[in-house]
């Protein structure tokens, strides 16, 4: 049996379903809050808990082999950031305990390319370039440092059997909340996002993201982090490709990140009331200072990771959310 926390999420729902199409048995922790969109399998077994709450872990450990702990609070802005640090680190913390308590032979933990620096000139940065934690931006990304670090140090001295992998920005079909990207996919096939900065990310669907889970959890050595990735894209490129298969114009004003501040801080004043998360923040205008590209060269060599074009990725994301009614 094989336990998935977050499992009702955009990245644990796929690797639920890579898992099941492998025939695994699979468990599926999820929140009594948590949307079921993503869970329809009758395969799934389906039990409930908190990675915050140590006693619903250990409940849901029982009879556990192996296990993805994919759960995590993605968000850029909160009311209360420290309910982001709280879930991202103690929780791993309560989660890693467990595993070891229940004997589970081997762990695949989601971090992010959050944790790993980003490299100037656009270069491609790697698992060698990891992020020191006081040069984190975000409450996000802070905490998913101090969550691998955690992970690291319990590998190192409690023989946690613990494979860490990096996903960078997946898209595709699944995603829910919608996460910061999928709602730029939204926001530009819909038209409502005139202006962009001059940012780069590496996207890659969120299924082949979840087939490097899986090969993480065969071939992946203890202790070690893999980068899951994609394609390096520039953020106007991104937008252009959206336009193209929407069929509209691209947005063609590249604006100094300087000037969308006062409007982020704005937004972030009026969602401290509304408690929504703005789709303008401040975290994010800092983040975009760096061209977040990375390089899955390790991955491909010790993993037999592979990835499709992200062209076919924001097709099938574009489909999915038409279909679930985010495209009005």
């Amino acid at each position: 049996m094989i336990l998935i926390t977050g499992a009702s999420g955009f990245v644990g729902s796929a690797v639920a379903r890579s898992l099941l199409q492998s025939g695994e048995q699979v468990r599926a922790l999820v929140r009594l809050t948590s949307a079921r969109t993503n869970l329809a399998d009758p395969r799934l077994e389906i039990v409930e808990g908190d990675i915050r709450d140590a006693a619903s872990i250990a409940r849901a450990m029982t009879g556990i082999r192996y296990l993805f702990h994919v759960a995590a609070d993605y968000r850029l802005w909160a009311r209360h950031p420290d309910d982001i640090v709280r879930t991202n680190v103690e929780g791993t913390r309560i989660v890693m305990n467990a595993a070891l308590a229940a004997g589970v032979a081997r762990v695949v933990y989601t971090s992010s390319v959050a944790t790993l620096a980003a490299l100037a000139d656009r270069a491609a940065s790697d698992e060698n370039h990891p992020l020191p934690a006081d040069k984190a931006v975000g409450a996000y990304k802070y905490s998913k440092v101090m969550a691998e670090r955690l992970v690291e140090a319990m590998v190192a001295e409690q023989n946690l059997p613990a494979v860490i992998v990096n996903p960078s920005t997946p898209i595709g079909p699944g995603d829910v909340r919608p996460t910061p990207t999928g709602r730029i996919i939204i926001e530009a096939a819909t038209g409502r996002m005139p202006a962009y900065v001059d940012t780069g990310l590496n996207l890659v669907h969120v299924d082949d993201v979840a087939a490097g889970h899986v090969a993480a959890l065969h071939k992946g050595r203890v202790g070690e982090r893999y980068i899951l990735g994609g394609e390096n894209v520039l953020l106007g490129d991104m937008l252009r490709e959206i336009a193209r298969q929407i069929g509209r114009a691209p947005p063609k004003l590249r604006l100094p990140r300087q000037l969308i501040f006062p409007i982020a801080y704005g937004a972030e004043a009026i969602a401290h009331f509304t408690g929504r998360e703005p789709f303008v923040t401040t975290t994010g205008l800092k983040l975009a200072k760096d061209h977040m590209f990375f390089t899955s060269a390790k991955a491909e060599r010790e993993l037999g990771y592979t990835a499709r074009p992200y062209g076919e990725a924001i097709a099938e994301a574009i489909a999915w959310f038409r279909q679930h009614g985010y495209l009005r």
